[in-house]
């Protein structure tokens, strides 16, 4: 099967009254969707979108109208662009990422309930949709079984969807994905999960992101294993819910970011894990954003005694860029936690800590999944770097994106990377990362590397140890960045108070400049603390350091409480 149109419709035809999937709410199953249905509901969709040649934007929310809207636009062979259904009611968040995808891809049509299209009714015109073509997908009659549908000429080749970027870095750009690019990569997921019909998804991740969409929902379908969907909102405000389905419908996989594994440990109360068994659950896997192994070792620790293996979690690297998973541990391994010298890494080499060192622990993301090559490499020299080396993570393979799209320039940057030897094209990941004992471990981002004094940091180490500090203090809603000063580069810090708590907002400072100085050596010249949900974050989840920066130079930031000996005396970049 090379493109996912053949992958439904050999489900379809071979399985057609098998669950393809479940959706949740408030716990309780609401709809569900055989192959034989989805196969059907999708050529209905087709046949609304034939003779439209273009991108079409699928607005549907999370549930059975947004995975038929998506094999739709499969059908008819248009390309699909997934994004997040605006909140008219929070539209300063929601609207503006929305309005700069319109802007970009153009598209010639959209897909979404008829409850979504009258709810933005009245905000078509701000968003670019006034005059695009519109399917409402739950209205749209299925196409009767025995009854020929319409059918585009599908090729691997060709483009199946514009994923776009988070934007934690810039703004977000739209990867062209081919129907190829998605087979391939699900290719390599199964053989490293070892995924099965007997597995079972269990998901609450947005359909709108990579990990979401391809890993979540693409990767069962890929497979033939039923998946259990439920709301992202659900699992924010109840996590409890999210442990409670993979208990009651024996996930085998299910997963998130970290903060994930956090919000779990510090969310949920006992009353609410009675009766529950987590004894199914043997992929718990983990990425999007940097992997703390101290979450890990809090979750396992706290839900072993439910059944939970610690031996289930699976650290994964991935970007949009190359599909969805780039480096995956093997489900016959133990996960690998390596335990570094700090200061050694500042300096871009891997070396044991040793007693009395100053230790930091990274975990492995095993190794680079099948049909595809990876090599770290000098990204001044663009020459490979020796293991024990920090080097720019580089991608080669099927899974590996056509380009961003109307961006040729940087797409040329990105995505043909040549080593000096002129052994090329590869895709440029923007990753930091190092080999150790023959797993890659991921340390950050280079756009977001700081460097004082000749040494490096990674904000996100910083960021950790800041959420420890004191118990006012949000997990996972901190912001660490570089800002000049004088004839130096200078750390700032933006975090989010729990205002509830009461707490004494100075020590909190005080405690906040104690743990950096004491757990990463480095002085701090400003912090700032901010209400809850003020951190600027992508749609995902990820923190948008850059655009932190630059509301700290613009003294634009809701403080509560803030301390600083740093005057800035530069201009936030521009981008």
């Amino acid at each position: 099967m090379q493109t996912f149109v053949e992958v439904l419709k050999t489900r379809a035809t071979r399985t057609p009254d098998v669950r393809a999937f479940t959706f949740l709410s408030a716990g309780e199953a609401v709809e569900s969707c055989t192959y034989g249905e989805l196969h059907q509901r999708a050529q209905g969709i087709a046949r609304g979108l034939a003779g439209r040649e273009g991108g079409v934007l699928l607005l549907d929310p999370p549930g059975r109208g947004f995975i038929e809207a998506l094999f739709g636009c499969f059908y008819a062979g248009v390309t699909a662009i997934p994004v997040y259904p605006p909140n008219p009611a929070n539209q300063k968040r929601t609207l503006p990422r929305l309005h700069h995808m319109v802007e970009d891809a153009e598209p010639v049509g959209v897909v979404s309930t008829a409850a979504t299209r009258g709810a933005l009714a009245v905000l078509e015109e701000k968003l670019g949709l006034k005059g695009l073509d519109w399917v409402a997908s739950d209205e749209v009659a299925r196409v009767q079984s025995g009854e020929e549908g319409p059918g585009a000429e599908v090729s691997p080749g060709d483009v199946a969807m514009l994923q776009y970027t988070s934007g934690s870095t810039r703004t977000p750009r739209g990867v062209m994905l081919t129907h190829g690019n998605l087979v391939a990569n699900s290719r390599g997921i199964q053989e490293r999960f070892a995924h099965g019909p007997e597995s079972c998804m269990v998901t609450w991740l947005p359909p709108y992101h990579d990990m979401g969409l391809i890993g979540g929902l693409l990767q069962p379908l890929y497979c033939g294993f039923p998946i259990v969907m439920m709301s992202p909102f659900e699992f924010l405000h109840r996590p409890g819910r999210w442990l409670r389905a993979i208990s009651d419908f024996h996930g085998t996989t299910s997963g998130g970011p970290n903060f994930a594994y956090d919000l779990c440990v510090t969310k949920i109360k006992e009353e609410e894990c009675r009766g529950l068994d987590l004894s199914s659950w043997d992929v718990a896997f983990n990425g999007a954003e940097p992997i703390n192994p101290a979450t890990l070792a809090r979750f396992a620790a706290r839900f072993s005694r439910y059944g939970f293996k610690q031996r289930s979690f699976f650290a994964c690297y991935g970007l949009a860029e190359a599909s969805l998973a780039v480096l995956l541990g093997s489900k016959a391994d133990e996960p690998k936690v390596a335990r570094l010298d700090g200061p050694a890494l500042s300096q871009g080499e891997a070396r044991a800590a040793t007693a009395g060192s100053q230790a930091l622990e990274l975990v492995s993301c095993g190794r680079i999944i099948q049909e595809h090559s990876c090599l770290l490499v000098d990204p001044d020299t663009s020459a490979p770097v020796p293991e024990g080396r920090v080097g720019e993570i580089w991608v080669r393979g099927p899974s590996v994106a056509m380009g961003y799209w109307r961006r040729p320039e940087e797409s040329e940057r990105v995505f043909t990377g040549h080593l000096a030897s002129g052994e090329g094209p590869y895709l440029r990941t923007g990753d930091l990362g190092v080999c150790w004992e023959g797993d890659v471990y991921i340390t950050g981002r280079i756009k977001d590397l700081l460097i004082f004094r000749g040494r490096n940091y990674y904000p996100h180490d910083i960021e950790a140890c800041v959420a420890d500090s004191h118990p006012c203090l949000r997990r996972n809603a901190c912001a660490a960045f570089s800002v000049s000063s004088a004839d130096e580069e200078r750390l700032a810090v933006i975090q989010e108070v729990d205002l509830e708590r009461g707490a004494d907002l100075d020590q909190a400072i005080l405690e906040v400049r104690r743990a950096i100085s004491q757990s990463c050596q480095l002085q701090v010249s400003a912090v700032v603390l901010v209400p809850p949900r003020t951190v600027p974050k992508t749609s995902s989840g990820k923190v948008q350091r850059q655009l932190a920066r630059r509301l700290f130079l613009e003294d634009r930031l809701e403080a509560v409480a803030s301390w600083r000996i740093v005057t800035p005396s530069a201009p936030p970049p521009s981008g």
